[in-house]
């Protein structure tokens, strides 16, 4: 099985499209406005345009008023959602659209509760825990995790990935996909297209069987 890639935190059409290039399976866009990745969804609907016809764009949202996610829907009409904060799952589910669930990782953290109560996920994308919301650029402890086939949805592996440890991750754990974003970056918030071309490499060649 191939391993979908995931790419989060775009702002400018070069970066999107040599994602697009490199492989990526999906390309996310941040509303939030406290991440230095923060876009508005006028701007993240052109860049979303700048993708393949079996791309995915992808919104991330942290306890969003009701407004925004529908203002972001409104400008990326096939947009999957994720959801990174405290939402609950009547939320998640209020847009009848498909979305992502984050989960933030530490011990005590039941996984398969968690996939129980958002039954309706797409995917559960696990990251690293923090007090505060999003990407730490950190791992955690991946043994925290339920075997293979023990989640009701897909898993979707982030926290701490970049080009040196995602084949790692992917030969060891076969998660459904992957998801970076400070990984791909040469400064906070700012992509790198090199780094975005070395990480997709090193995901394709672990499901090859290069590495």
């Amino acid at each position: 099985m191939r391993t979908r890639i995931k790419l989060c935190g775009f702002q400018t059409e070069d970066t999107v499209r040599a994602a697009a290039q490199a492989g990526a399976d999906a390309v996310g866009f941040v509303f939030y406005p406290p991440s230095p990745r923060n876009i508005a969804p006028a701007e993240a609907g052109r860049l979303a345009r700048c993708l393949g016809a079996w791309q995915t764009p992808v919104a991330l949202f942290v306890n969003p008023q009701p407004e925004l996610v529908q203002s972001v829907i409104a400008e990326i009409p096939h947009v999957l959602l994720q959801f990174h904060g405290d939402e609950s799952a009547e939320f998640c589910e209020s847009f009848g659209r498909p979305f992502i669930k984050a989960i933030r990782m530490k011990a005590g953290v039941d996984l398969l509760a968690e996939s129980a109560r958002f039954h309706a996920a797409q995917a559960l994308l696990v990251d690293s825990w923090s007090e505060a919301y999003g990407g730490t650029g950190h791992t955690f402890d991946w043994s925290l995790l339920p075997k293979p086939g023990e989640l009701k949805q897909a898993l979707v592996l982030s926290g701490g990935l970049d080009e040196s440890n995602v084949a790692q991750a992917v030969l060891g754990l076969k998660p459904y996909g992957v998801d970076v974003s400070s990984g791909i970056e040469s400064a906070r918030g700012i992509k790198s297209i090199e780094k975005i071309e070395k990480f997709c490499t090193a995901v394709q060649k672990a499901d090859a069987g290069l590495l």
